[in-house]
This record gives C-alpha cells, sequence and structure tokens, in this order.
C-alpha cells in the first residue's frame, strides 16, 4: 500500500490540486450560468462512456469483474448524460415565453 503512494507521489498530488481548484472555480459560479455550466459538464461526461466502452473492448472476455465495471460505468455515465440534458432542457422551458 505504502509503495502505490511512492511511486504514484506525483499523480496523487495532482488529483488533489485538482480537487482544490475544482472547489475554487465552481464555488464563484454565479447562479445564473448554473445551468450552462451543468449542461456542458454533462455534455463531457459522454467522454467517461467512451473511455469505458474503448476498456470493455481491451478486456479479456473471461476477466468478469472488469466487464462489469465497465457495464456499470457505460449505464451510469449514459444517464448521467441524458439525464443532465433533460434537466437542462426542463430549466431552459421556465424562460420562454408563453404563447
Amino acid at each position: 500500500m505504502i509503495e502505490f503512494f511512492t511511486e504514484n507521489k506525483d499523480m496523487i498530488f495532482i488529483v488533489i490540486l485538482m480537487i482544490f481548484v475544482g472547489v475554487e472555480v465552481i464555488g464563484k459560479v454565479p447562479a445564473v450560468l448554473h445551468t450552462p455550466l451543468m449542461s456542458g459538464a454533462n455534455a463531457i461526461h459522454g467522454v467517461v462512456v467512451v473511455g469505458a466502452i474503448l476498456l470493455m473492448l481491451n478486456t479479456e472476455a473471461d476477466n468478469y469483474l472488469a466487464l462489469g465495471l465497465g457495464t456499470v460505468a457505460v449505464f451510469l455515465g449514459t444517464l448521467n448524460v441524458v439525464g443532465g440534458f433533460v434537466v437542462t432542457d426542463r430549466m431552459l422551458e421556465m424562460f420562454k415565453k408563453r404563447k
């Protein structure tokens, strides 16, 4: 366990730094920009779906754990992308003028 941290200390430092920068950036977003920002974030989440599919294509057929986790990642990633766009569409409908 300690070997993992010593071998990957640069990567761990970058992840921790990304967490702090992300919290600072998101914390300063005004409420008016929240919906478009979340829509873009959900679109970027499509990369997770593509990455999970690519990993599943390169996984051995008898590695059921990796295939199962990949299936869950594809399902949850797709659910997040579609759900995010549905919520964004509903919120934008509130700002349209009624006929």
